[in-house]
This record gives C-alpha cells, sequence and structure tokens, in this order.
C-alpha cells in the first residue's frame, strides 16, 4: 500500500494540473458552445422574421395580380362581345379610366390585331404607336391561351418608367387572334411598398418570376437590378427539387452580400417573393455581446489558470519538501533506532508517537506497550508538576528547548533517575508547533556517583560529620533564613583539650579514634533536620542550632561536654580529670540587616577561647561562663 500512495503522491501535481487545464477547457467549450447555440438561435429568430416577411409579400404580389387579372378578364370578355369597331372603342376609351381606381394600376391598354394601340387610360397621342414587337404581344399571337400572361419587366413607351405586364389575349367571334388587352404595374411600386418592412441596413425583399427574372427589389433606386435574369444562380437551377417556401443561405450574386432568406412560391402566379436579412446584420448584436461574454470567460480562465498554476506550484514545493521530510524522517528512525538513548515523539495531546526500541532498555517496556500512552506515565510524582510545566511551555512556544532531570518508573527495577532534552517539532504545512522531539537516558549510577562526590565534597572522612566546606554553606542559608523569619540562631565550638599532647602520647590511631568518638556523640546530639554537626577544623568542631536560644544553646552544649567525659577515655596528659574533655564556647544571635555570620562565629570563638583561659572542660556562653558542675569535680 505505501507504494501506491508514495506513487498517488508523485502524480498528484500532474493531476492538478490536469484538473485545473480541464476546468479551462470545459469552460472555454460550454462557452463556445453556448454562443453557438446563441448565434443559431439568433439566426432562427431572424428565419422566423423573414418568412413572415415573405409571407406577407407575396399575399401583396397575388392580391395585386389577382387585381389586374380580375380588370383584364372583364376588359376581354367586353370587347370579344362587342366587338372592336369605332362606337365599342369609342366607349371603351371613357370606360378604361374608370377601371384605373387604384395605386397599384400603372395604365390600362387595348391593341388590335396588327399591335396598334386602340384605347389606353394615358393621356397621350397613341395614333402612330404600336407595340407588335412586344414579347407578350408575340406570345399572345403565336398562342391560342387565354390566360393571364405576366410578362418581363420592360420600359414604359407612354412614360419611360420600368413596368410589369399583365396581359391577355382578345379573339375574334371565330376564334382568331384579334388583339392584346394590356394592364401595367409600375415596378417602383412594388418596391416602394416593400419599403415599409424592416429589413435592416443591407437587407432586401425581391419580386421575381419563376424563370428568375427580376421584377422588383428594395433599395433599387437606379433601377440597376430591374429585368436582371438570376436563372443560373443556385437557387433556380435546382428549382425544381425545391418546396414551395424555404429558407435559404446564399451569397447574393448582386451585391455579393452573404443572406439568410426566405422564399415562397406563389399559389396562384408564376411568382415567387424573396425576403432576406444581411447574415452580417443578424449576427451583428450578437457578435458585440459575445465577444463581451468571451472577454470575460476568457478573463474567468486566466484567473483560473493563475490560481491553478500557484496551486500546482504550490502542491510541487510540498511534493519537494515531503520528499526532504520523509528522507530526513528516515534518517531520524535510522539515527533513533541505532542510538542508545531513548528517542520518542510526542504529539499535542502528550501521547507518544513514536518510540525507538532503546525503550526496552531503559524503561523495561517495548515500542509497541508504549506507543499512543500518556508520555507523563511514569514519572514520579514529587517531577510531575514540573515536567508538566516545561512541556506546556515548550508547546506554547514559550521555549524551543528544554533540558530536565527526573524520576522515572522502570519496569523491573522500580525507579531510576532520567535526563530529558526536548525540543520543539514545527508541522510541515502550517509551519505551526505540532509536537515535541524527547531524547531520554538512564543516569542513575551518574546521579548516585554525582551523591556520592556531592556527599564526599561535605563531608568530613575521619569523623562522617559535615566539612568546614558544607559549614560555611549552611550557616550563611540559616543566617538568611533567622534574618528573614526573625528567629535566634546559636552555635556551639567545641575543642578537645590537649589534644596534641593526646597523639603524642597515645599516638595519631588513638587521637583518630578519639575524634570519631566526639564526631558520634555530636552526630546523636544534633537530632533536629535543620542542626548541624561539622568538624571544623583539625580537633575543633561546630555544631549549629537554627532557631534556638541561649538556654537551648547552653543545654546542647553542656550535655556534648558531659557525654564526652562519660566515656571516661584516658588523657594522662589532661589534668586534673586525667580525662578526654573539651571547651566549649557558645553564642547565640538574632541577624539583622546590619551584622553577618561572621559576628555569631566570632562571638563564639570568643566563648571558646575563654573557656580554655577558665581552665578547660567548660562551657562558656558569649557574655557569661557556666560554672563546671560539682560532680564533674
Amino acid at each position: 500500500m505505501a507504494p501506491s500512495r508514495e506513487l498517488g503522491k508523485t502524480h498528484l501535481p500532474l493531476w492538478a494540473a490536469g484538473f485545473v487545464a480541464l476546468i479551462c477547457v470545459t469552460i472555454l467549450g460550454l462557452s463556445v458552445w453556448r454562443e453557438w447555440e446563441t448565434r443559431n438561435a439568433e439566426l432562427r429568430s431572424a428565419e422566423i422574421d423573414v418568412a413572415n416577411l415573405a409571407h406577407s409579400l407575396v399575399q401583396h404580389a397575388d392580391d395585386t395580380f389577382e387585381l389586374a387579372d380580375t380588370i383584364l378578364v372583364g376588359l376581354v370578355h367586353r370587347l370579344e362581345l362587342d366587338g372592336l369597331g369605332p362606337d365599342t372603342i369609342s366607349k371603351l376609351q371613357t370606360y378604361l379610366p374608370t377601371r384605373k381606381s387604384s395605386d397599384r394600376i400603372r395604365g390600362i391598354f387595348v391593341y388590335d390585331e396588327t399591335g396598334r394601340w386602340l384605347a389606353t387610360t394615358e393621356h397621350i397621342d397613341f395614333s402612330g404607336l404600336n407595340n407588335s414587337d412586344r414579347e407578350y404581344f408575340q406570345q399572345h399571337r403565336a398562342s391560342p391561351d387565354k390566360g393571364t400572361l405576366i410578362g418581363r419587366p420592360i420600359r414604359s413607351r407612354a412614360g419611360g418608367q420600368w413596368i410589369i405586364t399583365a396581359s391577355r389575349r382578345i379573339d375574334h367571334p371565330d376564334g382568331s387572334f384579334a388583339g392584346v388587352a394590356l394592364l401595367t404595374i409600375d415596378v417602383a411600386y412594388f418596391a416602394k411598398f416593400y419599403e415599409r418592412f424592416d429589413f435592416g441596413p443591407n437587407g432586401s425583399a425581391s419580386l421575381l418570376n419563376n424563370t428568375g427574372i427580376m421584377l422588383a427589389r428594395t433599395h433599387d433606386e437606379s433601377e440597376t437590378f430591374v429585368g436582371r435574369d438570376l436563372s443560373n444562380s443556385p437557387l433556380f437551377r435546382d428549382w425544381e427539387s425545391r418546396p414551395a417556401a424555404a429558407v435559404y443561405y446564399f451569397t447574393s450574386p448582386l451585391d455579393g452580400v452573404q443572406r439568410l432568406s426566405y422564399y415562397q412560391r406563389s399559389s396562384h402566379y408564376p411568382l415567387m417573393v424573396l425576403a432576406s436579412k444581411s447574415q452580417d446584420d443578424v449576427l451583428a448584436p450578437w457578435r458585440h455581446a459575445a465577444a463581451a461574454r468571451m472577454i470575460f470567460v476568457l478573463g474567468l480562465v486566466l484567473l483560473i489558470a493563475v490560481i491553478g498554476f500557484y496551486l500546482v506550484r504550490q502542491l510541487l514545493q510540498r511534493q519537494r519538501m515531503a520528499q526532504v521530510l520523509v528522507a530526513k524522517e528516515a534518517n531520524f528512525r535510522l539515527l533513533a533506532e541505532q542510538s542508545s538513548d531513548m528517542v520518542t515523539r510526542i504529539g499535542l495531546d502528550n501521547r507518544l508517537l513514536y518510540v525507538s526500541p532503546s525503550c526496552v532498555r531503559i524503561t523495561g517496556w517495548s515500542a509497541e506497550e508504549l506507543l499512543d500512552t500518556s508520555a507523563l506515565s511514569g514519572i514520579h510524582p514529587d517531577d510531575m508538576e514540573r515536567v508538566e510545566q516545561v512541556i506546556a511551555a515548550l508547546k506554547n512556544g514559550e521555549a524551543e528547548e528544554a533540558r530536565f532531570v527526573y524520576r522515572q518508573r522502570h519496569r523491573d527495577k522500580g525507579e531510576i533517575w532520567a535526563e530529558a532534552a526536548l525540543h520543539v517539532t514545527l508541522g510541515s504545512d502550517s509551519g505551526e508547533i505540532d509536537g515535541v522531539v524527547a531524547v531520554m537516558r538512564d543516569i542513575t549510577e551518574q546521579k548516585d556517583l554525582q551523591d556520592k562526590l556531592a556527599s564526599l565534597a561535605t563531608t568530613d572522612a575521619l569523623t562522617g560529620l559535615a566539612n568546614r566546606r558544607a559549614f560555611d554553606e549552611r550557616l550563611a542559608e540559616e543566617w538568611a533564613r533567622s534574618r528573614r523569619d526573625g528567629t535566634q540562631l546559636s552555635l556551639l565550638l567545641i575543642d578537645v583539650d590537649h589534644f596534641k599532647k593526646f597523639n603524642d602520647h597515645y599516638g595519631h590511631l588513638a587521637g583518630d579514634g578519639c575524634l570519631r568518638a566526639l564526631g558520634r556523640i555530636l552526630s546523636t546530639t544534633a537530632r533536629r533536620p535543620a542542626d548541624l554537626a561539622a568538624r571544623y577544623g583539625g580537633e575543633e568542631f561546630a555544631v549549629l542550632l537554627p532557631n534556638t536560644g541561649p538556654e537551648g544553646c547552653a543545654e546542647v552544649g553542656e550535655g556534648i561536654r558531659q557525654a564526652l567525659r562519660d566515656l571516661a577515655m584516658l588523657h594522662a596528659q589532661n589534668p586534673p580529670s586525667r580525662l578526654v574533655t573539651v571547651s566549649v564556647g557558645a553564642a547565640t544571635s538574632l541577624p539583622s540587616q546590619a551584622t553577618d555570620s561572621s559576628t555569631l562565629v566570632a562571638a563564639a570563638d570568643r566563648a571558646l577561647y575563654a573557656a580554655k583561659d577558665s581552665g578547660r572542660d567548660r562551657l562558656v556562653m558569649s557574655g557569661q561562663v557556666v560554672p563546671w558542675p560539682a560532680k564533674s569535680a
């Protein structure tokens, strides 16, 4: 499982980069798709608009040519009944202006079989005019078809403008060709009507016949497009396979504009209407909005990419840091597991997160038994508060490292002395304190040795009493305490009488035995914890009695003197008793800020010399002599 996890961690930055790239591509893809759908929606909306326009325009064209057809049918029927005699033509010339009641109709004309003008609504002299050369005339003369023929746009001979012709054949009673009835509509009429509708700045509406001839078109002031043959355009090349009405996208052969259009054929006449809008005009609002939206999306994608870049970079840095930490942890474990000291890692909850194998030798418990237990378990209760304070200070950031000595429970040995060195650890992600590393070693033997050395440094080897160094240190401590508490402090200075003569007479071994005997008496006498019996130097001893007044001091001193006499050690060179005796100087003081401990020693020393001068084997209090008891005489 570990290799898989490491592999996952190794590929994490790549996955993150891929994920960020996927998000960016997805956002861009969705934005492009949405804009494309919006574009298509705009086109579909425009398709509906031009379809509605085409429906309206083809209906208008049907209505216009239906009116023309109605007029022509009535006119031809009347002429075929009445004939083309002078009386009929005279009446017709009066009748025709009444039929031109609509602005849709430009003019109405009647021609005989030779093409000569017989009657018209135009106020011109038509006596010399002939229309036999017109295409519609020739077509009617050649064909017996009685239907209405809608012809190509032509220039009017009456006014010179472009007109669209609607004509019907007139027959004699025997069915032979008698002439043509003609109705004309201005091309400008359709163009003006188409201008009522909004096709956009580059849009258009066109009226064509089924052969592809342009009959009328918007935005054609110079009438350059009228009569143009568009039969070779794609729309008319596939005319037979196309439906009667449909949406049609094309590039106009007239002006080269890409157009969205809708064409619709007339169901009554050989005509069609083509309503179109410029595709650029239709999509212009969408392009502006899409550009703004895409700028925002690109900005968002760029922001995500930048954030992703920094994220991936952070992941790479953390991965490198993690690799360094793994290497460090491996080195740490290698060093910890090879170390004779016990190495532990302690969490913020004081639980042991790691314990090196040397724990068995130092505590008696295995690493498996100690893991996830409290690091404070097994610490002596007297040391617990101090250890907890140190660990709390480390975890609170008040210190980075600490070292202390404490007592630790051992599984087999009971209790050992241990020394611990602690150092805080920081989280690789947050940089915050996440625990403590402790290195512990067993210093029981070292502690015992130190205690022995300390004891030797403060103990007289011959008598087992405190030595002069220990006495001086204790005197300073007790003097400061008595001064602080306002209590009395007493001192006894004891000297063996004529000890040099004892040594010379009995030998040094006997002298050492004499001093040891006196030492035992002093040890027995100084029973209170604060009392101190010390060898002051040579055959001179001292007893320090804290919180003791003059009476108590004299009582203790006299007890020591009497106890030595009771031993009855012979001393031939010490008349008159011929026994080993001591002279005792006693002093009591109430320490103050104005004095120091040397005044007490000086007072006791003076009293000692006073005891010797008074005959020895006696106790003298500083300032008075205590008489030798009668039973001792």
